[in-house]
């Protein structure tokens, strides 16, 4: 009994830190409504830095802007991703995307309240983009739109669910950003 005790007591008093991501899904009309930046771009540079308190590191992402879908934020953008490796140091992130130079993609980016831009849902906020063997075309995998909020079963390899041509999907968002547009009035 006082085994226990003294177990219970030393657990009690350990400082102990525990950190857990928590991610809920969002679908997409959130993501295209809560992003402040939506923009179609190439990777130019990753930098990996430490953060203030030196206690995590995140990677500084550079994209040369391609299209601007919503907001503006000039030739070149840079947001932050939690992660990455310094040395023998590596911080992972669970959901959080990795970039190297040269990926391309379409950004849904958030700004509020920070200096440097965060990806909208950590990897939710990322639509990768790559060229179809087939048409040579620049595609990207849609995503799932719910239908009036209803449950979706969600099947892995579904063949409805096909990758787009990149300006389709330019057109999907700008056809959320216009009817969020038309609700608001």
């Amino acid at each position: 009994m006082a085994v226990r005790l003294v177990a219970v007591l030393i657990a009690c008093l350990a400082p102990v830190t525990l950190a857990a991501t928590v991610l809920v899904p969002a679908d997409f009309r959130e993501i295209v409504n809560s992003a402040d930046i939506i923009v179609y771009g190439r990777v130019t540079a990753t930098e990996v830095r430490w953060s203030d308190d030196r206690k995590h590191v995140d990677t500084l992402v550079t994209v040369q802007s391609g299209t601007y879908l919503k907001g503006h934020a000039g030739a070149s953008v840079m947001f932050k991703v939690p992660g990455g490796t310094i040395g023998r140091f590596m911080n992972v992130t669970v959901g959080a995307p990795n970039f190297t130079v040269g990926d391309e993609a379409v950004f849904f980016l958030n700004t509020r309240g920070r200096e440097v831009p965060t990806i909208f849902g950590l990897n939710q906020g990322v639509f990768r983009v790559s060229t179809n063997a087939a048409t040579r075309r620049r595609v990207v995998t849609p995503p799932l739109l719910s239908r009036a909020g209803a449950p979706q079963r969600i099947v892995r390899g579904d063949p409805e669910r096909k990758p787009v041509p990149l300006e389709t999907f330019g057109a999907q968002v700008q056809s959320l950003l216009a009817e969020t547009a038309r609700s608001i009035r």
